[in-house]
């Protein structure tokens, strides 16, 4: 296997085993779902997100969007409005509750991580995670050096 293929295969093991199931809304204790948190975690308080570009963004129907959008409206989280310039676009902003709970929202869950490399023994701890700095290192200097140099690697 390649360091890239690795690298590939390993990412996504890791989030499965420590994303979080749902998020808490710190102020009043609501939980949201991980779905939901998701959501509001591509949105802004400023900027505006039209809905159907947050649905392909995320891989679902326009109609499954709205109908999430509607329960975290309901719930104080998000605002949904027209597009002044055209109609037809439903423009959605966080709140906020919104923001608050976008703040809370974590990829990975502390516990399980923590979990996860309390079941290292130290040696492979250290080396585990003086690897990820390593990595975190490239990809700082990967975004440093910008998207031009990764679209000179795909060409």
């Amino acid at each position: 296997m390649s360091d890239v293929e690795t690298i590939l295969s390993a990412f996504p093991r890791i989030y499965f085993a420590c994303r979080p199931r749902q998020v808490t809304d710190p102020v009043d204790g609501r939980v949201l779902s991980f779905h939901q948190a998701t959501i509001l975690s591509h949105l802004d308080v400023v900027d505006p997100t039209m809905v159907g570009e947050l649905a392909n963004h995320l891989g679902v129907t326009a109609s499954t969007m709205s109908l999430n959008l509607g329960r975290l409206e309901e719930a104080g989280y998000v605002t949904r409005q027209r597009d002044p310039e055209d109609r037809r676009v439903m423009n959605v902003c966080l709140t906020e509750a919104g923001e608050r709970v976008r703040l809370a929202y974590r990829t990975l869950d502390p516990d399980r991580v923590g979990l996860m490399i309390d079941g290292l023994d130290p040696v492979r701890r250290r080396t585990a995670l003086n690897g990820l700095t390593y990595l975190v290192d490239a990809a700082d200097g990967l975004v440093r050096r910008g998207q031009e140099h990764v679209s000179a690697l795909t060409s």
